[in-house]
């Protein structure tokens, strides 16, 4: 089984390359489920449009695949390693490596669930991070007995 997961990967990737949303629907399962840093977990029917909407050229450059070979189920995992330059929809470039790790349910080819992981400390700095809560404001009182 895990010959067809790389393989779905692999279609995933040049999906991704492509900027094609609906090929990206389509290697999910129909529940699919993606599990992102920045924007927690969604439907995949959810996410890719939202992804889509916010881009305007994505490049993949795969570094390495890689499969489960000690899951502690019958799931079939395969991660993929890739260098991910992005081209935001304002102009912006945003260059990462990112691994995402692909869970398959037992004798199924479709994506059952996806792990986005990635350092989101260097794109916060270049896009910001509308999520970080607001810094208190504290009075500090030295001296006070």
């Amino acid at each position: 089984m895990s010959e067809q997961a790389i393989e779905t990967v692999r279609s995933y990737l040049r999906h991704l390359h492509a900027s094609d949303t609906e090929g990206l629907v389509s290697v999910f399962e129909d529940d699919g489920l993606v599990h992102s840093p920045f924007l927690g977990t969604m439907k995949v029917v959810d996410f890719f449009p939202r992804l889509a909407q916010a881009s305007r050229q994505s490049v993949i450059t795969v570094i390495d695949l890689f499969a489960s070979v000690q899951a502690p189920d019958e799931t079939v995992r395969v991660a993929a390693y890739f260098r991910y330059d992005w081209t935001l929809n304002d102009g912006r470039l945003l260059t990462f490596t990112c691994v995402d790790v692909f869970g398959f349910r037992p004798g199924r080819a479709r994506i059952a669930s996806m792990h986005i992981v990635y350092d989101t400390h260097p794109l916060r700095e270049q896009v910001g991070d509308k999520y970080a809560p607001e810094p208190p404001t504290a009075s500090l009182n030295f001296g006070a007995s």
